[in-house]
C-alpha cells in the first residue's frame, strides 16, 4: 500500500466531505449520488433496457435480493462515545497485502453493459484506490489487459470451472502470469439461475457474443473452437434469419478479436459463442475439484458461495485459504437464505480462513455490521457497475470513495478507530 493509499485511509469522511462541500460552494454536486438508492435510480435511468435488467436483475420473484437488503436492516450499530477518535484507519492486512480498507470489488460479468470501457476502467479505479479488483471469468476485457492498467495494485482472478480441464488449467496459469494475488472459485454458479428480467426479453448476453473476452483471448479456447468447427457441424438450423438475427451475428463478430470482415465471413465468432454456451461451467462439480485446483496452484484459493458452515469446515480440511459468504447478489436461487444471515455460523465454522462477504452490501454502515459480525473483508457489486454506468472510471472511483468515507464516519461515530475494533459487541438484533 503506498504513502498516499494510507493517507487516503485515515479520517477519509472528513476528507471526502470536505471536498464535496467545497465543490458545492461553486454550485457543483455530485454527478454519482452519495446515497444507494439515488445511484441505482439514476443509472438505471440511461441503461438500455436488457442491459438493466441484467445488471439489477435477480433469481425468481427476486426474494433473495430482498432478503439481502432486509437482513443488514436487521441488525442496528450500538455507538460508544467520549472515546478519542480524532484519527480512524480503515487498513486491514490480507493474503499478505496490507489494504486501504476492508473493500474489494466483486467480479461482475459483462461489465459493457454498463460502459464501453467495461473492466478496463474498472481496473484503473480499483487501482487508483488500492482496492483489491477481482477479474471476472466472465469479462468483457481479457485479464492481461486490466492487470497491465493496475501496476502493482492488487488484483484476483474468478474461476467459473469449465468442463474442459485443460481450460481451467489454462486460465489458471493466465492468473498467475499476470500478477493475480488469489484465485477466487465460484461455487454457486455451475448453471444459470431463474432470470426472469432477462428470459421475458430473450436476452443472453453471452449468446451475442458479450462477456467472453476472457475465453476468446486463450489460446486453449481457440484450439477447442477450431476443432469444433473441424468436426461438429456449428449453427442452430431452428434459428430462423431475423433482423435480429442479423444483428446477433454482427455483436458475435464485434466481439471477437481480429478484423471485423474476416471474423464475419467466419465461423470462428459464432462457434466461439456456441462453444462458450457449452463449456462454461460444470454442473458435476465436486470437492474433489477443488482438491485439485490446491494442487494446480501456488495462490490462495478463495471459494465463492459458502451459505452453510458444514461446507465452510470441509474448505477448511482441504487447505483452503478464504471462503465468501454469499449468495451471488440473488441471482442464483429465489427464497434463498441471506448472505449476511448465514455469516455468523459460517464465520464460527472457518477456523483459520479468512472470511468474506458480499451480496447487498450498499452503505458504509452495511460494511460495518459485516464486519462485527465475522467478515475480514466485504465485495462491493452492483453500487460499482451503477457508478460506471454514469461516470466510467471516476464513477466507479466516486463510489468507492463514498462507501470509504461513510466506513470511516460511522466508525468514528460509534466510538472506533481502527477496523480490529470492530467486535460483535458493535451490533445488536433489533427487536
Amino acid at each position: 500500500m503506498s504513502k498516499s493509499e494510507i493517507a487516503d485511509a485515515i479520517n477519509a469522511g472528513r476528507q471526502r466531505q470536505d471536498r464535496i462541500y467545497r465543490d458545492g460552494v461553486s454550485g457543483h454536486v455530485p454527478a454519482v449520488p452519495t446515497d444507494p438508492a439515488g445511484l441505482e435510480e439514476a443509472a438505471l435511468a440511461i441503461l438500455p433496457d436488457k442491459a438493466a435488467a441484467y445488471l439489477a436483475g435477480g433469481a425468481g420473484s427476486e426474494a433473495t435480493m430482498r432478503a439481502n437488503r432486509s437482513a443488514f436492516d436487521r441488525w442496528s450499530i450500538v455507538p460508544r462515545v467520549l472515546r478519542d477518535v480524532s484519527e480512524r484507519d480503515l487498513s486491514v492486512e490480507l493474503f499478505g497485502r496490507k489494504l486501504p480498507s476492508p473493500i474489494a470489488l466483486a467480479p461482475i460479468g459483462v461489465l459493457e453493459l454498463a460502459h464501453e470501457d467495461a473492466d478496463l476502467a474498472v481496473a484503473r479505479a480499483a487501482a487508483d484506490a488500492g482496492v483489491p479488483f477481482i477479474f471476472s471469468n466472465q469479462a468483457s476485457v481479457p485479464m492481461e489487459d486490466c492487470a497491465a492498467a493496475m501496476g502493482s495494485s492488487p488484483r484476483w482472478f474468478q474461476l467459473y470451472w469449465s468442463t474442459e480441464d485443460e481450460l481451467v488449467h489454462s486460465f489458471i496459469r493466465r492468473a498467475e502470469d499476470c500478477g493475480a494475488e488469489a484465485l477466487v472459485i465460484t461455487l454457486d454458479t455451475t448453471m444459470l439461475g431463474w432470470r426472469p428480467r432477462d428470459l421475458n426479453r430473450g436476452s443472453l448476453p453471452f449468446s451475442q457474443g458479450q462477456g467472453i473476452a476472457q475465453y476468446t483471448s486463450d489460446p486453449v479456447f481457440a484450439r477447442i473452437v477450431r476443432n469444433r468447427i473441424l468436426h461438429e457441424p456449428v449453427g442452430k438450423p431452428d434459428v430462423r434469419l431475423t433482423r435480429d438475427t442479423v444483428r446477433t451475428l454482427v455483436s458475435m463478430t464485434q466481439h471477437y478479436p481480429g478484423r471485423f470482415l474476416p471474423n464475419l465471413l467466419s465461423a470462428q465468432p459464432r462457434a466461439a459463442v456456441e462453444t462458450f454456451l457449452r463449456i462454461y461451467s460444470r454442473p458435476s462439480l465436486t470437492w474433489d475439484d477443488i482438491a485439485t485446483a490446491r494442487e494446480l496452484t501456488r495462490l490462495p484459493i478463495v471459494l465463492k458461495g459458502i451459505l452453510h458452515p458444514d461446507d465452510a469446515r470441509r474448505a477448511a480440511d482441504l487447505g483452503v485459504d478464504g471462503i465468501v459468504v454469499s449468495n451471488h447478489g440473488g441471482r442464483q436461487i429465489d427464497g434463498g437464505i441471506a448472505s449476511l444471515d448465514a455469516l455468523p455460523a459460517v464465520k464460527a465454522a472457518a477456523g483459520d480462513m479468512r472470511v468474506l462477504l458480499d451480496s447487498g452490501v450498499r452503505t458504509g454502515a452495511d460494511i460495518l455490521k459485516a464486519i462485527a459480525l465475522g467478515a475480514d473483508l466485504v465485495l462491493i457489486g452492483r453500487p460499482y457497475a451503477w457508478g460506471l454506468a454514469l461516470a466510467g472510471s471516476d464513477g466507479v472511483s466516486e463510489v468507492i470513495a463514498n462507501l470509504q468515507a461513510e466506513l470511516d464516519l460511522t466508525m468514528g461515530l460509534s466510538g472506533m478507530r481502527t477496523i480490529s475494533e470492530i467486535t460483535r459487541e458493535a451490533v445488536v438484533p433489533q427487536q
